[in-house]
């Protein structure tokens, strides 16, 4: 089917004037939409892929969308919120004759930031952060639908650790790695540290981004001020610790999550004293004292699982995270695991920051 035709499904007025592909790939697909009446629409095909139940993610996206743009002044909501298109048949994607789906949404005009070039960017993107949490606060995140089966349930990531490293059919990878692998099932009880206390309600459900990272921020052009969470795909209930530890694994270390020179690998506790500050700006005062007391722990709970995760992979052959060569996966296993080393070193200036 034509884009055009695809348009044309959709609540939009006028006919499309330009229409220019944003990325390009089989399945996720990106258009920029100008109509003639001037408005820019973004055109999206959903990964089905991976998102297999695209009605309980688009409704994901349109109740939360909602819940925040009615706390937004109105003149504000078109900028600070992502305002989604629902079909001319009211529905919230069109499924074509391909069997792919697809989104409209309004394109917002902002800039996003692949790294931290500039001084207090790192706070301004841990208040949009923040904020994302803080409006989102009271919405009842058990009625969310989960986008992705255990994607931050530790507890079944490190259980799938465990079957990568029984299930090995590459001895030489097993033994290569043996010093990780030992590392990892020694902090077994990392894994427990948010998955526990959400049972037991010591950590409040909440609706989480759970992919923190600084290009998914649309910031003003002019004073880099975060305008507007956006990529909403993996929204769904969780713990706050899962958002502000993400954040701080991948923005707070001191080099690459994948550089083989592990000795450069370490947490700039400048750049996680400036999150801090911003995140509990931006959620003002809407996080429990225990999530406070925790958000150190947090830091060391998303690097353990993303750890874990790269080492599986590496053990089933790399079938899962795209790989530039052979013992990608392995490389950032250890990368993961010395920032992890550092994180238990300083988690005493950690939990210092946190309390002010």
């Amino acid at each position: 089917m034509e884009i055009t035709q695809i348009i044309e499904k959709f609540k939009v007025a006028g006919n499309p004037t330009e229409i220019k592909q944003l990325t390009c790939g089989n399945i996720n697909q990106t258009y920029r939409i100008t109509m003639s009446d001037g408005v820019r629409y973004i055109l999206q095909n959903i990964n089905i892929n991976i998102f297999t139940d695209p009605v309980g993610l688009m409704n994901n996206i349109f109740g939360v969308c909602a819940h925040i743009k009615a706390k937004l002044p109105e003149e504000e909501r078109d900028r600070r919120a992502m305002t989604f298109i629902d079909t001319k048949d009211g529905e919230h994607f069109y499924r074509d004759d391909d069997g792919k789906c697809w989104r409209m949404y309004v394109y917002i005009d902002a800039i996003s930031y692949q790294s931290i070039e500039k001084p207090g960017l790192f706070y301004k993107a841990a208040k949009a952060f923040g904020e994302f949490q803080q409006q989102l606060a009271d919405y009842p995140a058990d009625t969310l639908a989960e986008t992705i089966k255990n994607f931050h349930n530790t507890v079944s990531r490190f259980a799938d650790f465990k079957a990568a490293i029984a299930n090995c059919k590459l001895p030489e990878r097993l033994e290569e790695s043996k010093d990780v692998i030992d590392a990892f099932l020694a902090r077994e009880s990392l894994a427990h540290v948010a998955v526990d206390k959400l049972a037991t309600g010591e950590l409040p459900l909440r609706v989480t981004h759970n992919d923190t990272k600084l290009n998914n921020i649309l910031m003003d052009e002019a004073t880099d001020e975060g305008l507007c969470v956006i990529d909403l795909d993996t929204v769904m209930p969780g713990s706050v610790l899962y958002d502000f530890g993400d954040a701080i694994r991948f923005g707070a270390a001191t080099t690459a999550e994948d550089d083989p020179d592990t000795s450069k690998m370490a947490l700039d506790l400048d750049l996680f004293a400036e999150f801090v500050r911003g995140f509990i700006d931006g959620t003002n005062g809407s996080l429990t004292q225990t999530e406070l007391d925790l958000l150190p722990e947090g830091a060391m709970l998303l690097t353990y699982e993303c750890a874990i995760r790269f080492i599986g992979d590496y053990l089933n052959g790399d079938t899962y995270f795209k790989i530039n060569y052979e013992k990608h996966n392995l490389v950032r296993a250890r990368a993961q695991l010395a920032l992890l080393v550092d994180m238990e070193k300083k988690l005493d200036d950690m939990r210092k920051i946190v309390k002010g």
